[in-house]
Formats: structure tokens, sequence, C-alpha cells
């Protein structure tokens, strides 16, 4: 039988380097999509040492440089025939605002537009593979909230509030191409992986530093928190929930305004938009 082929996004540390070793030790093809090149050539050597598992590749890809992340989809349209899962991990928290080489705020461009312009430009590897997309999100989309008119957050910044807006994106995002794709075969997902006793938001000050520190009590493993991302990797029938929210490894709620068809349509109309330079819509769109 065939290898399963994954790519992963953040892999480098906390969850998804867990998932990595995991899927890895599951047998999967794995293509990990690293900022920090030899950062990620020793996981990928840490990851053949623990799983004896010697398809494990390397592809620089930072997603706050959508140059870069266009140059990685392209590597892997041009090395890979398909690939079977597709996991959207990567994230990051900012508490000021920071722009990005492109101009676009770091928390909006890193945790939802980086990987919009990821997934589709590789659509049709994930199409031709029957493949699971699954969206790394939060409970923190529930304090989220669409800001269509501030995107960029240029206004006022609130570093929680564009971390919500970034998760609830991830939720959208999973339900457009659950939509937009069911029929071709693609299933997609996303899921809060558990408050996760990792360095993730660290930096953090002020009031949020109390709410970080008040959870802690509640916190997973980096173990317990992969679980859920791995199961929708692996397991099996989940067709019926294509588009869904996945807590604990099992269908969930999400807030009222993650239901909102009309902003999600909204946002993956601006997000085509603000990518128009980036994105090449004849090979997306390919059957």
């Amino acid at each position: 039988m065939a290898l399963k082929t994954t790519i992963i996004t953040g892999a480098t540390s906390g969850i998804g380097q867990e998932t990595a070793l995991e899927l890895a030790a599951q047998g999967h093809a794995l293509y990990l999509l690293v900022r920090n090149t030899p950062k990620g050539e020793r996981l990928k050597n840490q990851i053949i040492g623990k799983t004896g598992n010697k398809e494990i590749y390397v592809v620089r890809c930072d997603l706050a440089d959508l140059q870069s992340v266009r140059e990685a989809a392209d590597e892997l349209n041009q090395k890979l025939f398909a690939v079977n899962t597709l996991i959207n991990n990567a994230g990051g928290v900012f508490q000021e605002r920071e722009v990005s080489k492109n101009g676009f705020e770091m928390t909006f461009v890193t945790n939802h537009l980086g990987h919009f312009l990821l997934t589709n430009s590789l659509m049709p590897l994930l199409q031709k593979g029957q493949a699971r997309i699954i969206n790394v999100s939060s409970e923190a989309h529930k304090w989220g909230k669409p800001r269509f008119d501030d995107l960029q957050w240029q206004q006022t910044y609130n570093g929680f509030k564009a971390y919500g807006m970034s998760k609830l994106f991830n939720i959208y995002f999973a339900q457009s191409l659950a939509e937009k794709y069911g029929d071709k075969g693609i299933l997609a997902f996303s899921l809060h992986p558990g408050t996760v006793k990792t360095g993730f938001g660290a930096d953090i000050k002020g009031l949020g530093k109390i709410l970080f520190l008040l959870a802690t009590p509640f916190m997973v493993t980096v173990k317990q928190a992969t679980e859920t991302s791995v199961f929708l990797a692996t397991a099996p029938r989940l067709d019926q929930y294509n588009g869904a929210y996945f807590k604990k490894k099992k269908k969930a709620n999400t807030s009222a305004i993650a239901t909102d068809t009309e902003s999600r349509n909204k946002l993956w109309a601006i997000s085509e938009k603000l990518l128009s330079r980036y994105l090449i819509w004849p090979v997306i769109n390919a059957e």
C-alpha cells in the first residue's frame, strides 16, 4: 500500500512537532513546511531516528512571506503527484501590531492569508489525493469578530482580538473548502487542540498574561493536544462531518458568528482579491 503523503506547517515546535512524529510513526510520507530550514533538518533527523521512517522532507515556507509560500507551493507541485493530507497547523499571536514584508498585519497573514494561499495553490494535488485539509483553530474564535472594515488593524490593535478573528477565519476557511470542493473528494475540518503547555503565547503581557496563567491548571499536554489533528488525519468515515469543527476528537459547537455564511463568503472573496498577485487561478481551478 502506498504511503500517505502529508504536508504540515509549523512542525518545528509544540503541537506541530508532536503531530509530525505521530504521523511519521504511522507511516506517512511527511513534508515539513518550515520557516527555519536548519531547524527543520534537525527535526527531520530526529523523526527518522525515533520512527525509522525515512520519508521525511523539509521545504522552506514562511507563511508571513507570501512569495515564500508561492515558492513552496511551486516546489511541491513539481515534486508530488498527489497529497492526501494538509495540516494547516502554524500560527502566531502578536502582542504588538507588526507588519509583514508584503504589508499585511502579521496575525492576519500568518494565521489566515498564508494558509489560504498555500492551500489553494496546492489544490490540484489535493484533489488528486482526495485529501483531508485540517485547520488548527482555537476556542479563541469565540471572542473573534470579522473586522472587514479594518482587517489590518490599522485603527486600533488588540492582540487577543486579532488572534480570535484569525481563528474564526480558520473555521470559515474549512467550511468554504468543504462547500467548494466537497464534490471533488476534499474533506476539510477545523479544530481546537486545547490550551496547551507550550511556549506559545509566552510573550503575552498585561491582562492577557493574567488570563493565560489562570488557564494553566486546565492546560493539556502537547501529546494530548495532537490527538484531534491525528484523529482527523487518520480516522475512517468522516465524510458526514465535512466542514465541521472538532474538539477532543468529536464534532463541537462554534460561536454563532462562525456559522454566518455571508461573512464566510465575504472572507473568501476578500482573500482572493488580496492575494491576486500570488494566486494562479487557472491552476487552482483545474479539474
